[in-house]
């Protein structure tokens, strides 16, 4: 078994990464999924927040309201850290339970890819047989932002200046995607890396 970390920062292709390795075959547990599924209507996780932060992020249905969450959060370290308290212990709990089903179900040379946005952010490479970056330009991921998800440059930057920089995601990466290409360019990348990978969980 090869147990993988795979980060990268908000609008790298990290995703689309993930979903290529998931179609290769690797197991793949998804921290931002976690991350929904343990903010769900109903859940303690929700109510936390809601008394944290207020009545206001709850949307008319009961869910939660993350453009109003990351309006705040994003503007205040501070705020942005009580999140990640209520959270991250939440997600990690979800994750583990997870894992521990993938290696009852799967064989020896069973890839675990941990798909976690914020890999380099929480110190936890060394949790992993290896770490993946999927990495392009800071100016790449802004335009990116801008152009495909429609959000405001200042959002933009916003965003990106609340993870880590780029050089701290590249300290800690054992293999570097680049995709700052062209999508050919990244699935060769990508077939290349599971070929690793398949190879590194056999033996």
């Amino acid at each position: 078994m090869l147990r993988v970390g795979l980060t990268g920062g908000i609008g790298s292709g990290k995703s689309t990464v993930s979903e290529r390795l998931a179609a290769l075959g690797a197991v793949v547990l998804d921290a931002d999924k976690a991350a929904r599924v343990v903010v769900e209507p109903g859940t303690p996780g929700l109510g936390q927040i809601a008394d944290t932060f207020g009545p206001g992020v709850i949307a008319p249905d009961g869910s939660l309201d993350r453009p109003k969450l990351a309006q705040i959060v994003f503007a205040d370290k501070a705020a942005l850290a009580k999140l990640n308290a209520i959270t991250h212990p939440l997600i990690h709990e979800h994750i583990q339970a997870a894992e521990e089903a993938a290696i009852q179900a799967g064989g020896d040379d069973l890839v675990l890819v941990h798909d976690v946005a914020l890999l380099a952010e929480w110190g936890r490479a060394k949790e992993f047989d290896l770490v993946i970056v999927v990495d392009v330009p800071t100016e790449t991921q802004v335009e990116r932002l801008t152009q495909q998800r429609g959000m405001p440059e200042d959002q933009a930057r916003a965003r990106i200046a609340a993870q880590a920089t780029r050089d701290q995601r590249l300290a800690v990466a054992d293999i570097i995607i680049d995709n700052s290409g062209t999508r050919a360019d990244l699935e060769r990348q990508i077939t290349e890396v599971w070929s690793d990978l398949k190879a590194r969980a056999s033996h």
